[in-house]
């Protein structure tokens, strides 16, 4: 497996790719055309070495990575909106208000409204939780653990329960169709549809990963650093989540450039979850993840790197370790449950625009991946190496 630098994220109906400065978005309309659109986008590490500092970039990425994911959101669903609904007394005033300017400041408000809302649940409404414990549990390293363990359970519950709701449904599966796409490649395998069907679902550079490890280190972090006053324990969290942050997207983007079986390993627990944020995705969409990527990513030639000439590319059927063949009987199980989960969805599903709320946990699904482009890091090459030679020993 080679690293590509390809990343992207499930919007409604579509799937938004990114590879270094190129963007992406192609939407399947109501009609069936896939509608593409193509932008360029200079994040503050490109532009500033000083953002670029380990750490630092990935606390740069989160917030840019909410702000890119929520225009393509905004864009995706503006091919499903209902032309005869009037704007509300609320959009007028705040269009009013701002003028030309009103789009960048409510995208701005939303940003901001993700963030607070990403801190609040998972972060302060956990540390609540814990402190009703603090009366029966002495240890404060303990006390930490069933914090982080709360704050886990809040999450995978969070995700069981939007699960439910028939559109989010058909954002997994492009969820899926994107994963699939990026592993077809990433594996050396020619970008069809009949390549990137039996590819895995899951992928170690995945926003749901992202948060997995975010979860996962905050316990560590909270565990080590201890203060005795209840408010500074809160005020100390509200810092922290930065840091965190950044952790959690250097180990992503470690992950995603090893091969060693200790990252390997490592990455398993952010894999697992990923088997509740994506589903196995119909012929239809990974058409438009494709296309997606072939608009920022000349796939053909990074094929080539691997086997010579595309034509001699055979691929294999890959299970859920993206390394293991899948078993023919579950390859046809997994072509049985896409025919039957498209259908069910389509005939359960209104095709409405979406909810704030929706759009605010998609925009924090998957759009990290984006922003893990390959280039030369010193530190992540070094890292890589110590895992490769500890394997030898």
């Amino acid at each position: 497996m080679k690293m590509s630098g390809i990343g992207g994220q499930a919007v409604m109906e579509g799937v938004m790719m990114k590879n270094q400065d190129k963007i992406a978005i192609a939407v399947r309309k109501p009609n069936g055309e896939i509608e593409v659109k193509k932008d360029t986008f200079i994040g503050l590490a490109q532009k500033h070495k000083f953002f670029g500092i380990p750490i630092l970039r990935g606390m740069v990425t989160f917030v840019e990575s909410l702000t890119v994911g929520m225009k393509a959101l905004t864009y995706s669903s503006s091919f499903y909106e209902e032309d005869d609904v009037p704007p509300t007394k609320f959009e007028t005033a705040f269009n009013r208000l701002f003028k030309d300017k009103a789009d960048a400041v409510m995208m701005v408000l939303t940003v901001l409204f993700s963030i607070l809302l990403t801190i609040g649940l998972f972060i302060l409404v956990p540390f609540v939780g814990a402190n009703f414990f603090e009366r029966y549990i002495e240890s404060a390293v303990l006390l930490a653990i069933c914090e982080g363990v709360l704050r886990l359970a809040l999450f995978i519950g969070y995700v069981l329960l939007i699960s439910q709701m028939n559109d989010i449904k058909r954002v997994f599966m492009y969820h899926g169709a994107e994963h699939k796409t990026i592993n077809c490649v990433e594996h050396g395998y020619e970008l069809t549809v009949e390549n990137v069907r039996i590819q895995s679902k899951e992928h170690k550079r995945c926003g749901t990963s992202f948060m997995v490890y975010v979860l996962f280190f905050s316990i560590i972090f909270f565990t080590c650093i201890q203060v005795e006053n209840i408010i500074m324990k809160m005020v100390l969290r509200l810092l922290l989540v930065p840091v965190i942050a950044g952790v959690s997207y250097e180990f992503i983007r470690l992950a995603g450039r090893s091969n060693s079986k200790i990252m390997h390993i490592l990455s398993r627990p952010g894999m697992w979850v990923q088997g509740l944020t994506t589903k196995e995705p119909d012929d239809a969409m990974i058409e438009v993840a494709i296309r997606s990527v072939e608009e920022v990513f000349d796939w053909k030639e990074f094929v080539e790197s691997f086997h010579g000439e595309i034509d001699e590319v055979k691929p294999k059927k890959r299970g859920f370790w993206e390394d293991d063949p899948a078993p023919e009987d579950e390859i046809d199980e997994i072509y049985e449950e896409i025919e039957d989960e498209d259908e069910k969805a389509k005939k359960e599903m209104a095709v409405t625009m979406p909810s704030d709320e929706k759009q605010l946990f998609n925009a924090c699904g998957d759009i990290m991946p984006g922003f893990l482009e390959e280039e030369k890091d010193e530190v992540l090459d070094a890292l890589d190496r110590y895992f490769e030679s500890d394997e030898k020993k």
